[in-house]
């Protein structure tokens, strides 16, 4: 932690904002005081997602609580998300910082182009002085491309920006065994995989009710960051100056992984499958156990509407999902494919047919 160089930090609606919604200005403030202090000096580079828009945005719309349906949250975002890096501008402006903003949806993670510009956006802005603040682009994006909360995102951008470390900022001072308000709860210094939580009782979105998250949420965040060769510290935001400063605080979450491709950390954790394919029992043992490519012998079935590039589920014959892909060819192309061999398909088709309908490098395994 000490040597951590590029951090991404990621702090909640309810580490920002009032319960009836609206922005804390002492809150933004505290946050950018501690920030600013720890990117002084050029050791460190911040890169910071934050959540807020739609809760910054309840009450100057006259809501009461955070809307339910997509509209309103779009309309709320909107009017949120100005005033949220507003606020933002004015805090860093007491540092002679510049603040740049950067807005996602999980579509930019899976376009590459739009990925590769996302990637060249955040370290310009850093190499030029500058501090990037990233948030869901919560006014445009639907419930088909949508993150669905910060830290997953954050866990994302840490990957993208290849940061050395990830704080998430949360109401908690980190993880526990047992819900933190009763007795008898300790905190959880430390994970160093999935079974040293796996008794742990996880609780959802906290009783402010502005957020879409929760420690739930930070948990699987923390577990990407982690597969994907970058550590954890989940802290509250009161001590982030503490998490800055490699000092012992929250719950630490050590690397379970190496860093992979970053089109393959989207595949498994932030596309949306578009269809399935159904594998036959050989099929499933190869592409899960050997790690092979998917070839149209292998298949048993196929269902949905999708084309060529897009995202779709492997499944074994009782439904289970096994695996997830980038397929080669459209729906309405692979029911002519079932159970062929590739040479006899280029035969009768072409040779643009005598390929592998998911190549080993465009897919991920689900279940080991």
């Amino acid at each position: 932690m000490a040597d951590a160089r590029r951090i991404v930090v990621k702090v909640g609606s309810s580490s920002l904002t009032t319960a009836a919604g609206g922005l804390d200005a002492d809150r933004v403030d505290a946050l950018v005081d501690v920030l600013a202090k720890h990117r002084s000096g050029g050791e460190k580079e911040i890169v910071l997602v934050s959540s807020g828009a739609i809760a910054a945005g309840l009450a100057p719309l006259g809501l009461t609580r955070r809307p339910k349906d997509l509209a309103r949250q779009q309309a709320a975002a909107s009017v949120g998300q100005g005033l949220l890096v507003a606020r933002y501008t004015a805090s860093f402006a007491r540092y002679g910082v510049r603040v740049g903003q950067v807005l996602l949806t999980s579509d930019d993670m899976a376009r590459r182009a739009h990925h590769r510009n996302a990637s060249r956006t955040l370290d310009q802005l850093l190499a030029m002085g500058s501090f990037p603040i990233v948030n869901e682009n919560d006014t445009v994006a639907t419930d088909e491309i949508r993150f669905g909360d910060n830290d997953r995102l954050a866990a994302l951008v840490a990957h993208l920006v290849h940061a050395d470390l990830l704080v998430l900022l949360s109401d908690v001072d980190g993880l526990y065994d047992g819900d933190p308000s009763k007795p008898g709860s300790s905190r959880i210094a430390e994970v160093r995989g999935p079974a040293d939580i796996a008794h742990v009782k996880i609780g959802s979105a906290g009783k402010a009710g502005v957020g879409t998250g929760g420690m739930v949420t930070k948990v699987e965040a923390a577990s990407i960051a982690a597969a994907a060769g970058i550590p954890v510290v989940l802290t509250s935001a009161t001590h982030a100056s503490d998490a800055l400063a490699a000092r012992d605080t929250g719950t630490y979450f050590h690397r379970t992984g190496r860093r992979s491709a970053d089109r393959l950390l989207w595949l498994q954790h932030a596309s949306t499958p578009q269809g399935a394919i159904t594998l036959d029992d050989g099929a499933v043992r190869a592409v899960v156990e050997r790690r092979t490519s998917l070839l149209p012998a292998g298949i048993a079935a196929v269902e949905g509407e999708f084309g060529a590039g897009d995202p779709v589920e492997l499944r074994d014959e009782q439904g289970r999902a096994v695996a997830r892909g980038l397929v080669n060819f459209d729906a309405k192309e692979i029911p002519q494919l079932i159970g062929r061999s590739t040479r006899e398909l280029a035969r009768e088709l072409g040779p643009a047919y005598e390929r592998e309908v998911v190549h080993r490098d465009d897919l991920v395994i689900l279940q080991a």
